[in-house]
């Protein structure tokens, strides 16, 4: 009888080990959705609350991401505030070669972003991206997005920034929101 106890409670202990590791590996390898080939993203839509970037071609939405952002909440005011904007602006560089995989660079700041930092006597900054991992941390995936740690940027895993980066046009309008 004592041996039956002692091998549920072994079997039980050995679950309780196991089962964290397999919802993690679950989550890391769950399937995500696609941008379909040939789909050109005319418009991108952010809510920094729900940590979500939502990709729009023709009105419709094609493919939702979960995001990270910047590591203080609120919109951006000044050159290192650690904050990702709110506004509108446009996809205006891409760049094949960043320290973080890719990135798709953002207009801001713009004309009211400036003349906010300007009042309270700062420089609104810049260089704000959609990037992926840092080069040689791609093995984290969508881990990433348990916290957020950019200095202002959106960021999504290496995988979904490559397919953002082949179906977004320079020009592209980008809203971020809280």
């Amino acid at each position: 009888m004592m041996r039956q106890v002692k091998r549920r409670v072994l079997l039980w202990l050995a679950l309780a080990a196991v089962l964290p590791f397999a919802v993690l590996l679950a989550y890391y390898y769950k399937p995500a959705e696609h941008i379909p080939e040939g789909v050109v993203i005319d418009r991108i839509l952010v809510y920094k609350s729900r940590h979500e970037l939502h990709a729009f071609s023709k009105g419709k939405l094609v493919v939702t991401y979960k995001i990270a952002t910047g590591k203080r909440p609120g919109a951006k005011r000044f050159e290192g505030d650690q904050r990702t904007p709110e506004g509108v602006y446009v996809i205006r560089d891409r760049n094949p070669y960043s320290g973080y995989h890719k990135n798709l660079g953002i207009s801001y700041p713009n004309d009211a972003d400036r003349a906010r930092a300007r009042a309270l006597g700062k420089s609104p900054g810049g260089d704000i991206k959609i990037h992926g991992l840092k080069n040689g941390m791609g093995y984290i995936g969508k881990f990433h997005r348990w916290t957020d740690w950019t200095n202002g940027c959106i960021a999504l895993d290496d995988e979904e920034v490559d397919e953002l980066y082949d179906h977004v046009p320079l020009g592209t309008v980008i809203e971020i929101r809280k």
